[in-house]
């Protein structure tokens, strides 16, 4: 954050912004493009990356920490949801739970953050 309190100029907050858009190109894809399982795995994806994306702009507001365990848990969910319905290998799907924790522990350092009053 600048000292005006904008995020210009921060390559986290322009990362997680580019996270939104290919959420909604990821959902899109599912919704009118996809069948099946790929259909499934990308909704799935679109929609914990787009909840994520706008999280972690928000949370840029009282650190980078939990942003930018937002945008690697994403990266890790949603990227291993997606690479397997374009045909990536099944085994990715072991990977996927490591973003899911990555989520999880950037809610639980944002509720910290919040508890100490920062």
């Amino acid at each position: 954050m600048t000292r005006r309190g904008t995020m210009t100029g921060s390559p986290l907050a322009a990362l997680l912004a580019l996270s939104g858009a290919v959420a909604v190109m990821a959902g899109a894809y599912g919704a009118h493009g996809a069948t099946g399982k790929a259909a499934e795995w990308l909704t799935t994806g679109a929609h914990y990356q787009m909840i994520h994306a706008v999280a972690g702009l928000v949370a840029l507001g009282k650190g980078r920490g939990p942003a930018a365990l937002f945008l690697l848990g994403a990266l890790l969910f949603s990227g291993t949801l997606y690479a397997m319905a374009f045909g990536g290998p099944r085994w990715l799907g072991a990977v996927t739970p490591l973003g899911g924790l990555a989520l999880i522990l950037g809610w639980m350092w944002l509720a910290i953050v919040f508890l100490r009053g920062r």
